[in-house]
């Protein structure tokens, strides 16, 4: 069992031990930490679980619209975040992508666009998705070619995009698309594209080393109403960039989560396993790892819910969000190698406990900004501040 005394640290109030606590205590009893061989229909059984069970309310911003508060409570979605993927990784990513996939929509989003989508995502009836890579256009948001040209009251989509998550299964889909109104980022627009729009389609369905709905999809000629665009024309980088700036300190926190599960199988591990006639946590090497990653783990902690503290102050945190997430996965990599090892060949058995995370951490690396662009993050803010103090 996780040692909890970080809920204690002053970046938390009461409320969010609570929450932890209930949230640890449902998912102990509802949610499986098996993958099921239909990833999909577990995918939506889970949003349904979630939604229904009132945890999707923490990723709505606006009561009214179904959400737990007026905005957003970065600290909440964290604690829930590390929670569910020291559960079930699944569960964890069907809970972060109703967010993220409606994250714009909260942000920008017109009062009927909220009143259309929010509620049903917020309940667990509607699954969000959001589209913003493209296979040329990852990182680099600004070669984004997916284009989008009015047309009277429509906008006609054409191009594609890829490794979206809840790809396949998405009742709908936050797509950003070029509209040229300025070269590069700033010519690019969001829209609200239904699953069942006419000229969108499923292009491939994408299988990873972790079991999630993952697609490629295509436009052609996707007629939408202009009613379906978000915020205003040519802002679309912006909204994204807002939506991701939500969520990316929480996936630091479900990196934690991976840790932490890790951490607790190879303390049973290292005390149970008998090797020459002593237990495995007997050795120095043993303990010395064991220090290392419990280590890792709270520092990882530390900067994420630091991350996250500041962000529910209102405080701007590019610099400390990049910060955690790379702190948080990388570390997370490292204890998760560290766990397995001390498995043994036992470690790289399919679906014991510590090769599910293996298998699970690696995307994490990578998805909302890979560690390489979060190092670029970090080191421009530092010289964007030291250029100003010096102004």
């Amino acid at each position: 069992m996780s040692d909890k005394s970080y809920l204690d640290w002053p970046f938390f109030e009461p409320r969010h031990a609570a929450l932890e606590q209930t949230l640890d205590s449902w998912a102990s009893q509802h949610i499986s930490q098996q993958h099921e061989p239909d990833v999909d229909q577990a995918c939506r059984t889970l949003v349904r679980q979630l939604g229904a069970a009132g945890w999707l309310a923490h990723a709505i911003a606006g009561s009214e619209y179904g959400g737990a508060g007026a905005t957003i409570d970065t600290r909440a979605i964290c604690l829930i975040r590390e929670t569910l993927a020291r559960h079930n990784g699944l569960a964890d990513f069907a809970f972060a992508m109703q967010g993220l996939g409606s994250g714009a929509i909260c942000l920008h989003g017109s009062v009927a666009q909220r009143a259309a989508y929010l509620p049903r995502v917020a309940r667990g009836e509607a699954i969000a998705a959001f589209a913003l890579s493209e296979p040329q256009a990852g990182s680099d948001v600004a070669a984004m070619q997916c284009a989008a040209v009015r047309d009277g009251d429509e906008y006609v989509l054409d191009g594609e995009k890829t490794w979206i998550s809840n790809g396949g299964i998405a009742d709908f889909y936050v797509v950003f698309a070029r509209t040229g109104e300025q070269p590069g980022a700033r010519g690019i627009s969001a829209f609200i594209v239904d699953a069942d729009t006419p000229g969108f389609e499923i292009a491939e369905r994408i299988e990873v080393i972790a079991p999630h709905p993952l697609a490629r999809l295509r436009f052609n000629g996707c007629r939408i109403p202009a009613s379906q665009r978000i915020g205003e024309a040519g802002q679309g980088f912006k909204v994204a960039m807002a939506t991701l700036d939500v969520f990316r300190t929480s996936v630091a926190a479900a990196a934690l989560g991976f840790a932490r599960r890790a951490l607790d199988e190879a303390m049973q591990r290292a005390t149970e396993r008998q090797m020459f006639g002593q237990m495995l946590a007997d050795f120095q090497l043993t303990q010395a790892k064991l220090a290392q990653m419990a280590t890792g783990i709270d520092a990882a902690a530390l900067l994420t819910y630091r991350a996250a503290w500041q962000r529910d102050q209102g405080r701007i945190v590019t610099k400390e969000a990049a910060m955690a997430k790379l702190t948080a996965t990388e570390t997370a990599q490292q204890v998760i190698d560290a766990a397995l090892q001390m498995f043994g060949g036992l470690g790289v058995v399919s679906e014991q406990p510590v090769e599910r995370l293996y298998r699970e951490i690696r995307a994490l690396r990578i998805y909302e900004g890979a560690s390489e662009v979060q190092q670029l993050i970090i080191a421009r803010e530092l010289l964007r501040a030291a250029k100003n103090k010096d102004m």
